[in-house]
C-alpha cells in the first residue's frame, strides 16, 4: 500500500519534508520536532504556538522561531492547541493496544460481522477494508457536509481503501440523522472510529456506554497517542506519529541524517493491527472497547524489527538515508475489486 500510494502521488523518498508535503522536521534549540501542517487552518495557529507574530506561510521565519525554543515545550504547547506535533526523541506514553473497559464475553458468533466504519483518511478505513476481505459486511459512514478528505483529495487511493463497502451519509447535527446513526450502531458487531473524545461527544456518541450496553460489541478506538488521560486529546497523523514512535530517530542513528521514514507509516501499521485485534475479539466473543495508539504501534513495530534482524534494519535505514529525492521502491498497482460507493449511495438500504 505504501508503494501504491507513492506511485499515485508521484512521491520521492523524503528528507525533512514528508512525502505528502504536510509534515516537516524542524530543528529546535535542543532537538528536532515534527510539525504537521496538513490541515487548512493549522498555519493560522502558528503565532499562538510561537507566541510571536509570524506570517503563516513564511517557512524560513518558522524555522528561525523554532530554533530558539525547546522541543519538549513546543511539543506540549502544540498538543494543547490541537496541532499534530511530535519530538524526535520522545517515548510513547500509551500502550500500543489496550482494553478501555470491561470485556464482556459472549458465545462466539456463527456469521459474518457487520462493521460500521466511522473513520476517515487511512488507518481506520484500512482496518475496515481488511475486515471486508476477511468476510465482513462493512458500512462506511460519512458526514455529507464533511466527507472523508481522501475521497476528493486522493480518489484512486480512496477507492483502494474503501472498495466494496456500503456508504451511508448522515449529518449528526440533525436530530433525525443522529437517531439514525445510533440505530445503525445498535446493529453493529464491530465499530471503527478515530475521533478524539470531544468529537465523539459532538456526534452524540458515548462509546463506553454503547460498548457496555451491548455484550459482544467490539469498539475500536484509533488514536494518535492513546485514549486515556491527557494523551486522548492529542492530535496525531501518520507522519508525526511515526516520528513519535522513534522511526526518524532510528534513521538518524543508522545514517546520520534527519528525515522521514516511508510515507506516514503509522497509518498502515495501525490499520493492520486494528483489523487483527478487531477480528480476534469478535471471533472469540470478547466484546468491549479497544484502544490503539498510532505512535506506540510504530514504536512496537520498530522494536520487533530490531529483534528480528538488527543488522538488516540498520543497513536498510542507512540506505534509505542516502536515497533522499529518489523514487520510492517500485510496487505493482492493484485495481479495486469492487467500486467505492458514492456518498450516501446505500442510505435507503440501511436506513429505510
Amino acid at each position: 500500500m505504501l508503494g501504491e500510494r507513492a506511485r499515485l502521488g508521484g512521491f520521492a523518498i523524503p528528507g525533512r519534508i514528508s512525502a505528502g508535503g504536510g509534515c516537516r522536521l524542524i530543528a529546535a534549540r535542543d532537538g528536532w520536532i515534527a510539525l504537521n501542517l496538513a490541515r487548512g487552518d493549522d498555519r493560522d495557529l502558528l503565532p499562538a504556538l510561537l507566541e510571536q507574530a509570524i506570517a503563516p506561510d513564511d517557512d524560513a521565519a518558522l524555522e528561525r522561531a523554532i530554533a530558539d525554543r525547546d522541543a519538549a515545550g513546543l511539543t506540549a504547547r502544540g498538543r494543547e492547541m490541537g496541532l499534530a506535533i511530535a519530538a524526535l526523541d520522545e517515548t510513547p506514553v500509551s500502550p500500543a493496544v489496550e482494553r478501555l473497559g470491561p470485556c464482556a464475553q459472549v458465545a462466539p458468533p456463527r456469521r459474518a460481522p457487520l462493521v460500521i466504519d466511522l473513520a476517515a483518511l487511512w488507518a481506520g478505513p484500512l482496518c475496515g477494508n481488511l475486515l471486508r476481505l476477511a468476510g465482513a459486511e462493512v458500512i462506511k459512514l460519512e458526514n455529507p457536509n464533511r466527507p472523508d478528505r481522501m475521497r476528493e483529495g486522493e480518489p484512486a487511493f480512496f477507492a483502494l481503501l474503501n472498495q466494496g463497502k456500503s456508504n451511508v451519509a448522515l449529518d449528526p447535527a440533525l436530530n433525525a440523522d443522529r437517531a439514525a446513526l445510533l440505530a445503525l450502531l445498535a446493529r453493529a458487531d464491530i465499530v471503527i472510529e478515530a475521533a478524539r473524545p470531544r468529537g465523539l461527544a459532538q456526534l452524540g456518541i458515548d462509546a463506553a456506554a454503547l460498548a457496555a450496553q451491548r455484550p459482544g460489541l467490539v469498539w475500536m478506538t484509533i488514536t494518535g497517542h492513546g485514549a486515556r488521560g491527557e494523551a486522548a486529546g492529542w492530535t496525531g497523523f501518520g507522519d508525526d506519529c511515526a516520528v513519535a514512535g522513534g522511526l526518524s530517530a532510528a534513521l538518524r542513528d543508522a545514517s546520520g541524517r534527519i528525515g522521514f521514514v516511508g510515507d506516514a507509516p503509522a497509518d498502515p501499521l495501525t490499520g493492520i493491527v486494528a483489523a487483527h485485534e478487531a477480528w480476534r475479539a469478535w471471533h472469540s466473543g470478547a466484546g468491549g472497547r479497544i484502544g490503539l495508539a498510532m505512535s506506540a504501534i510504530a514504536a512496537t513495530a520498530l522494536t520487533e524489527e530490531r529483534a528480528f534482524d538488527p543488522a538488516l534494519l540498520h543497513s536498510e535505514l542507512a540506505e534509505w538515508g542516502t536515497a533522499t529525492g529518489q523514487p520510492f521502491p517500485p510496487a505493482p498497482m492493484r485495481e479495486p475489486a469492487a467500486p467505492a460507493r458514492p456518498l450516501g449511495a446505500d442510505n435507503a438500504r440501511w436506513l429505510g
